[in-house]
């Protein structure tokens, strides 16, 4: 065969071969995208997220509000939302929408569960004062920021504005009120109450919100308006709104709630469920109420809390899965999945780039609600709330009611419900430029509570730490004491009376003593502390306390033979050396450190 004829056979065989761009078929589409995206976010933050959030104190709607704007198409565009909602915006509003509504349904159906048993019952008195006259004072006073701050802004319309930011939001509250800080820092009566009024009020804030959106329909008169007036206006204030979106919507979550729970109970009773559906139950009360509730045009969120409640009223569902982990684990894959979408579809270019508000108001603005907005309502009413028993509790109740996912929930019912205020066919201009600040100051203040509120707590520790550790970098010794003497940064607990921390020091010195020389924690009261110097041993014992038989302290001779040394020998001036007291005691009663 000659060359001519061997390369024609080889430009056949090569012919016939496909392109490597024709065999690796690379299809980089949305939902692929998507899925690596929040794989690999979610494996990564796995891999610290003790320390991240134990350590650190970072919130997960912090880190994933933060990683949504990395993965935005402000930054990488790896989350193209418009793209999703086949470029409408009217779509990508409602997507937020759905996913705010399953969110929210979800978090406080988990919410109500975490309540103890008849808690709506015993602590009505607590949460109607922050329901009721708690929310209003919030209300009013967060309108009057945004009237003052807003330019040529009526007062009306910012009823609207402050009524989406109104609720504390449980997704929020639950960092604050979860974890290892929470247990530390936070007495167990005021985490509830945070629980419990955050899971309330989210249903609660229709009745502000539609009041003045009925108001600026049916009595605005820029041009034309609905017509029908203040009257029309209240009737369906009243009929639709209360009537049949808060009472049908509590009325049917309890209901459902009860039927759930005896359901289950009768189930479980005959052995007819397994783990894995036991565990689920709650999660699948949230989705078919979610469901039927939006279905029927009522409050779904109001009644998803109200359900979660009634569903554990006995305690029972409660306690059965107390140490189970399925609940929180899709309590975090929710709230990070919804605070990557928040972080991907914010207006970040706009918070400085609009027609409605210059950016240093708004900023202003944030302060000032974050501010104003719930601390004088608490600090008014603190003596009427008995989970409230100090100043330092007041000041943390008032400054941690985060706006969070019930704020973007009620910006774009909003907004849903502003598209058909019309006139001739075509949006109202006063219904279009409430739309645009509303989504602007709404979006501003989540955002802000989301970053304010999470990193409160890391900076208020290392600011507590800072000095500390820069003293022992210096080689200075700030504290005489203990450590543990110290009380925590951002510790709202009581701290103990002198003369319970008296018992509690020696309990303590007494664990870190020799077995030998320990003795029943029963006779704590009566020990006395001994003291030395120059080789004589004293007592240190109030006036007229009986003296500890040698029986109270075991079978130590040791000691015996030094509280009846001690009890012959006079006191002790300032500057002698302890033998065995702790660091407190010895501090106390006037004495140098111990040995």
């Amino acid at each position: 065969m000659d060359a001519r004829a061997k390369q024609s056979q080889r430009n056949c065989i090569l012919n016939t071969m496909s392109s490597p761009k024709e065999i690796l078929q690379f299809k980089v589409s949305g939902f692929n995208k998507v899925a690596a995206t929040l794989g690999g976010f979610l494996s990564l933050f796995g891999l610290v997220s003790f320390l991240l959030k134990e350590n650190f104190y970072l919130s997960e709607p912090l880190i994933s509000t933060l990683a949504g704007l990395i993965f935005s198409p402000h930054a990488t565009n790896l989350v193209e939302p418009l793209d999703y909602a086949q470029g409408s915006e009217t779509n990508l509003n409602s997507i937020t929408l759905y996913f705010s509504r399953l969110a929210l349904g979800v978090q406080l159906v988990l919410a109500g569960i975490q309540l103890p048993s008849r808690y709506l019952k015993t602590e009505w008195k607590s949460l109607g004062l922050l329901l009721g006259p708690g929310m209003c004072v919030m209300w009013i006073l967060t309108s009057l920021i945004v009237w003052a701050m807003v330019p040529n802004f009526s007062f009306l319309y910012a009823l609207g504005v402050a009524a989406c930011v109104t609720p504390t939001d449980p997704v929020l509250s639950n960092s604050i009120v979860k974890g290892k800080f929470a247990d530390k820092n936070i007495p167990k009566e005021l985490q509830l109450i945070i629980i419990g009024e955050s899971g309330a009020n989210d249903g609660l804030g229709y009745p502000f919100l539609f009041l003045s959106l009925y108001l600026i329909k049916y009595t605005a008169r820029h041009g034309l308006d609905e017509g029908g007036g203040a009257s029309k206006a209240m009737g369906y204030w009243f009929g639709i709104t209360w009537g049949y979106t808060i009472v049908m919507g509590t009325l049917y979550g309890a209901l459902v709630g009860w039927i759930f729970r005896k359901a289950l109970r009768w189930a479980e009773d005959r052995k007819y469920v397994d783990r894995e559906s036991f565990l689920v139950f709650a999660i699948t009360i949230a989705l078919f109420l979610v469901g039927t509730v939006g279905m029927l045009g009522s409050d779904d969120v109001l009644a998803c809390f109200i359900a979660g409640n009634v569903f554990n009223w006995d305690g029972w569902f409660g306690s059965e899965t107390e140490n189970d982990s399925f609940q929180p684990t899709i309590d975090m894959l929710l709230n990070v999945a919804i605070f990557i979408w928040y972080g991907a579809v914010a207006p970040w270019y706009e918070f400085a780039h609009n027609n409605v508000i210059p950016i240093y108001r708004l900023i202003f603005l944030g302060i000032l609600v974050l501010l104003f907005r719930r601390l004088p309502m608490v600090l008014a009413f603190k003596s009427k709330l008995h989970q409230v028993e100090n100043l330092r509790h007041a000041l943390f109740l008032g400054f941690f009611g985060p706006v969070g996912v019930s704020a973007i929930f009620y910006l774009y019912t909003t907004i849903e419900f502003l598209e058909s205020v019309e006139v001739e066919g075509k949006e109202r201009e006063d219904a279009l430029r409430l739309t645009e600040i509303t989504r602007i100051v709404v979006w501003f203040m989540v955002i802000s509570s989301i970053f304010v509120h999470g990193l409160s707590i890391p900076l208020g520790k290392g600011g507590y730490h800072l000095p500390r550790v820069a003293s022992k970098a210096v080689g200075v010794k700030t504290f005489n004491a203990r450590d543990d003497d110290m009380p925590a940064p951002l510790d709202i607990r009581i701290r103990p009376r002198p003369e319970e921390e008296e018992e509690g020091d020696i309990e303590r010195n007494l664990s870190d003593a020799p077995e030998r020389t320990r003795m029943n924690t029963n006779t704590t009261k009566s020990i006395r502390a001994l003291f030395r110097r120059r080789g004589t041993v004293v007592d240190h014992r109030p006036t007229g306390e009986a003296k500890v038989e040698d029986k109270d302290y075991g079978s130590s001779p040791e000691i015996s033979q030094r509280s009846n040394e001690a009890s012959h020998s006079p006191p002790a001036p300032p500057g002698d050396v302890a033998v065995n007291p702790t660091a407190s005691d010895a501090a106390r009663a006037g004495y140098s450190t111990p040995v």
